[in-house]
């Protein structure tokens, strides 16, 4: 451990700011429990001006940087190695929602906010960020575009990239690139903004975002379906794309004997079927985002889950009665990771291919 470094850093963040021994741990293992790794410290700056302070000194030093969001993720990339040279730099007291634009339908805030919160400050100035996922009272905005989340309405808004217009970034030596833009219409060469989303922290820090928000829609509708099989999945698929268009929000495959799992594991929960359905091989979570009338959402939903079942893609469905009912639905859902975790370590397997 270097003292002189630890010395320039406590002089940029204050004591406060840099946690060292016991009180760096949590910030050391990922959250899995699989990796865990040493640090000579790690840093919590205040600002952006501080972010480019610590990177100028760190890169003066010649000392590793991981860049830290929520923790949340299941791949060990926020965890340092084991050599102990790196430090750990935290974004989470970067969390301020700068501005909101409701006339451009943009926000931009701090990388260090959680998903909720930029959620809960959308939605009180009556806009739609649309980005969910299970970690999202933990996960920070920062840790989403550096690792280009998906969450479970990527079928109508896309990943986190499809969700920013600008970023703020700081480079590895310590400069600052201010790209906040809220321009939907931006041909300006290249898009460095691109570059960075995705990057995991390897070319730069992310520190503030320029978010794109949507209205909010006017009903919503959600449905678990028992299904017999994949195959029947790919075709409720394509049948619930042409009958609910751009209204499709969330589609949503669960092997029953994770869900099984999560019933056995959290009391609580549990699934809303009897008899054989209850046993079903797959099941699915659909929602419909309708930008009309509660009248026009129940009515289209239940015209199309209406053909599936006549067509047999759909042993059974439960559609959600009110929004308590719609938040269970989800519940079992972001549950299924903690029931994985429960018997120990797990492979996780979240990747991607084509629908066919």
């Amino acid at each position: 451990m270097c003292t002189q470094i630890l010395g320039e850093l406590a002089s940029i963040v204050g004591a406060n700011g840099l946690l060292l021994e016991d009180a760096a741990a949590p910030f050391l293992v990922d959250w899995r429990g699989r990796y865990t790794g040493r640090a000579q410290a790690v840093v919590r700056p205040g600002n952006v001006q501080e972010v480019a302070a610590v990177m100028q000194v760190c890169a003066r030093h010649g000392t590793p940087v991981v860049p830290q969001g929520g923790n949340t993720g299941l791949c060990g990339g926020a965890t340092p190695d084991e050599s102990g040279e790196a430090i750990v730099l935290s974004l989470t007291r970067l969390n301020a929602v700068r501005s909101i634009d409701t006339d451009n339908d943009t926000m931009v805030v701090d990388a260090g906010c959680t998903l909720s919160a930029v959620q809960e400050a959308a939605r009180a100035c009556g806009r739609l960020f649309p980005l969910s996922l299970a970690a999202e009272g933990t996960c920070t905005i920062g840790g989403n575009l550096a690792t280009n989340a998906g969450g479970t309405q990527v079928l109508r808004y896309g990943n986190a990239r499809d969700l920013a217009l600008g970023l703020e970034v700081v480079t590895p030596d310590g400069e600052i690139w201010n790209g906040l833009r809220g321009l939907r219409k931006d041909n300006t060469g290249y898009d460095l903004r691109d570059l960075y989303i995705g990057s995991e922290g390897t070319l730069g820090v992310i520190t503030g975002a320029t978010l794109k928000l949507y209205p909010m829609p006017a009903a919503q509708r959600t449905a678990i379906l028992a299904l017999a099989s994949v195959d029947d999945a790919v075709r409720l698929l394509s049948r619930a794309r042409k009958g609910f268009g751009p209204s499709l929000t969330a589609f949503e495959v669960m092997a029953g004997s994770v869900l099984h799992d999560v019933v056995r594991l959290f009391p609580p929960q549990r699934l809303p079927f009897e008899g054989p359905s209850a046993v079903a091989s797959y099941f699915a979570l659909l929602e419909l985002s309708d930008m009309e009338s509660e009248e026009h959402a129940q009515a289209q939903f239940e015209n199309v889950l209406g053909v599936a079942m006549e067509e047999g893609l759909i042993l059974d469905a439960v559609i959600a009665e009110s929004m308590t009912q719609s938040k269970a639905f989800w519940h079992l859902r972001e549950s299924i990771p903690l029931a994985e975790a429960d018997p120990g370590k797990s492979i996780k397997h979240d990747v991607s291919v084509p629908i066919s």
